[in-house]
This record gives C-alpha cells, sequence and structure tokens, in this order.
C-alpha cells in the first residue's frame, strides 16, 4: 500500500539571516505543511559562492528547539563533509531536541567549487558511493541496541556507543538522494525514502538523462532484487519554478508524481512575495489533493 501523501518546504537557508530561516521554518508549520529543509552547502551553489550561507546541522538543531510539529531535515547531507559517526551523533542530537521528527537525509556529494575551496576531498564518483554505502550502514548500525564495531575500506569503529538512542524507534527514517543506477541500487536497499528530480544543470542531476519514469522503473526493480516492497518505500521530489507560483501547476505536478508513486512534494518557494500562492495552496489545494488521495485508496 503507498504510504499517504505527505507535503513540505524545500527552503535554502543560502542569502537568509537566522531570523528570516526560522521564520519561513514556522511559517511552513502554521501552514501546516509536513516536513521542511535545509541544504547542506558550505557555499551558495546558485549564486556567488561569497554570499552568506549557514552550517546545516548547528542551524537544525536551533530550528528544532524553536518548533513544535513539523518533520525537519537536511535534503541532503553530503557524506563527505562529516563522518558518518558524527553524523549519526549530530541527527539523534537533533532527533532528541525535535521530538522525535528528524528525518536523516544523506546523499555521496557533488558540489566540487566548495570541496576545493574548503579543502574537502571529493573523491571520484564510484568511490563517493562506496564511501556513502558504509557510512549508510554504519549509521544504520549505530542505532541498533548496544555498542558497534564496524571495519570497512573507507570507515571503522572500535566498540563505539550511540547513547543516548534516537526519540524515533526502532530508528531515524533515512532518506537517500539518488539519481543514477547504482545510487538508486543502494537507495532500493537501506531507504526509508528515496528522494530524486529531474535533470537540472548545476545541481546533483547535471548530466543524467534518465526521465524520472525510467528512475522509478530501475528503483522497483532494485528494490525487488533486494527482497523490499518499492510500495513502501516513501519516494520524495521538489517542485520550483512555475509550478510554485501556480495552484493549477501545482496541482497537476502532484498528480502526476503521484502516479509514478511519489508520496512527498516539497515546494520551492520562488520571488519576495510568494506567501500569497502559498497559503493558497496550503489551505485549499493541499486539503483537496490529500481527500483526493484518500478517496482512491478506498475506493
Amino acid at each position: 500500500m503507498t504510504p499517504h501523501p505527505r507535503f513540505g518546504l524545500f527552503l535554502s537557508q543560502a542569502g537568509l539571516s537566522w531570523r528570516e530561516v526560522l521564520d519561513r521554518f514556522r511559517l511552513a508549520e502554521d501552514l501546516g505543511f509536513d516536513h521542511t529543509w535545509l541544504v547542506d552547502h558550505l557555499t551558495p551553489t546558485d549564486d556567488s559562492p561569497a554570499g552568506p550561507i549557514r552550517e546545516a546541522w548547528t542551524l537544525l538543531a536551533a530550528i528544532a528547539a524553536r518548533t513544535e510539529r513539523i518533520r525537519l531535515g537536511v535534503l541532503v547531507t553530503s557524506n563527505t563533509f562529516r563522518h558518518p559517526s558524527i553524523l549519526a551523533k549530530e541527527a539523534v542530537t537533533v532527533d532528541h531536541i525535535s521530538g522525535g521528527r528528524l528525518i536523516l537525509g544523506i546523499g555521496a556529494g557533488w558540489h566540487e567549487d566548495e570541496h576545493r575551496r574548503y579543502g574537502i576531498d571529493l573523491p571520484p564518483p564510484a568511490e563517493r558511493v562506496d564511501r556513502l554505502e558504509e557510512a549508510v550502514r554504519m549509521i544504520l548500525a549505530l542505532q541498533d541496541p548496544g555498542r558497534t564495531t564496524f571495519v570497512g575500506r573507507h570507515y571503522r569503529l572500535d566498540d563505539a556507543p550511540l547513547e543516548p538512542k534516537s526519540v524515533q524507534r526502532p530508528r531515524i527514517p533515512l532518506l537517500i538522494a539518488a539519481h543514477r543506477p547504482r545510487m538508486i541500487r543502494l537507495a532500493a536497499r537501506y531507504a526509508d525514502q528515496w528522494d530524486t528530480f529531474p535533470e537540472l544543470p548545476g545541481t546533483a542531476t547535471d548530466g543524467v538523462t534518465t526521465s524520472l519514469a525510467e528512475r522509478v522503473s530501475a528503483f522497483e526493480a532494485a528494490c525487488a532484487a533486494a527482497g523490499r516492497d518499492p510500495s513502501a518505500i516513501r519516494r520524495s521530489t521538489w517542485a520550483e519554478g512555475d509550478v510554485a507560483e501556480s495552484e493549477g501547476a501545482f496541482v497537476e505536478f502532484v498528480q502526476w508524481h503521484r502516479a509514478l508513486g511519489f508520496t512527498d512534494i516539497s515546494i520551492v518557494p520562488s520571488g519576495s512575495d510568494f506567501l500569497p500562492v502559498l497559503g493558497r495552496i496550503a489551505d485549499v489545494r493541499i486539503p483537496e489533493l490529500r481527500a483526493e488521495f484518500a478517496g482512491a485508496a478506498r475506493g
């Protein structure tokens, strides 16, 4: 059975003050959205690299302490920036601060310029996927009862405790961003939520040639090979531009992606006066869509 639909806002912190970021998260909560997201970048990726951008996980912890209901996360954490054991500690900390509202999003890392500027290694793509798979296995193992010993090619743990454990049981939901064949297979094996979006220059999907429908087919085949039910795994994507500025375009976007099995849709607010359309989407269109999909599930 396909999980119930959820709707969110993808709110990059680039160029925004702490107060502006917090206000947007609180707005998302007040409007009734299900989840809200930061980005994990050390420089803005679509503007001057000298522009301001706050570190994602420390910012997320502060937001978690000042919101009450909405689920939150980083879309997505770059595995190249932190040792996975440190990320696991950060995630459990935010999960406790939020009262169990965290979704742990992770990806292999991709933005070459920020790695170069900050002296962080960006291995070749195949090694990045190798490292991510080890990181995912380690993060999952650390959330099991007891202590963890892990010996991989890139990471290791020696009798490591992770205390306290997460508020959420049996563990924090894991979102994996995956757009290419090997990463899609990794998501199919480990993820509670798979995230992807169309080819977009200057992003993690730059150069991806497969359509969303083709990726969905590959994901479902990989789930079957891994012995998992693909309909039980959440699928997420996000919409910007005209889709974020028009009620009708948003409804069409959601309906088309729902037909592909997507369960989670986030909006990237655009322009300075996004609130009127966003308010109508939240107050009118999203409740209509929830009712439509609930009726379809019953029928």
